[in-house]
């Protein structure tokens, strides 16, 4: 038997496997704000601590419920959230926000709590 035969796929597998685990599967960490593009305006997930001591606050001009988030960095921003927020923030650790950074405020489109 050819030992070219079993190197190769092998090879493959071990490649594919590494890319999954290194890059596409789902991880708990914190996110960075620091990874966000300021100029773009396409949605993204984040992984974030909530600072429930900071409040929640329903803002008319802003369209949306305001609030304060802290990313692995200890960078915290102000987030604008759509008017209902989930229930339990204000006792959960960590959220999921999904939208974009606008470098003095984040815009989610969409909050998920994190077990």
């Amino acid at each position: 038997m050819n030992i070219q035969k079993l190197v190769i796929p092998g090879l493959v597998i071990l490649a594919i496997a590494l890319l999954y685990f290194n890059y596409f599967s789902p991880t708990d960490d914190l996110g960075k704000f620091s990874e966000f593009d300021t100029n773009s305006n396409s949605n993204r997930d984040i992984i974030v601590k909530v600072l429930t001591d900071k409040g929640f606050q329903r803002d008319k001009e802003a369209g949306g419920t305001v609030f304060y988030v802290e990313d692995a960095m200890g960078l915290q921003v102000k987030v604008v959230g759509p008017l209902s927020l989930p229930p339990g923030m204000d006792v959960s650790g960590r959220v999921t926000l999904r939208g974009h950074y606008h470098g003095d405020y984040f815009h989610a489109s969409e909050v998920r709590i994190r077990n």
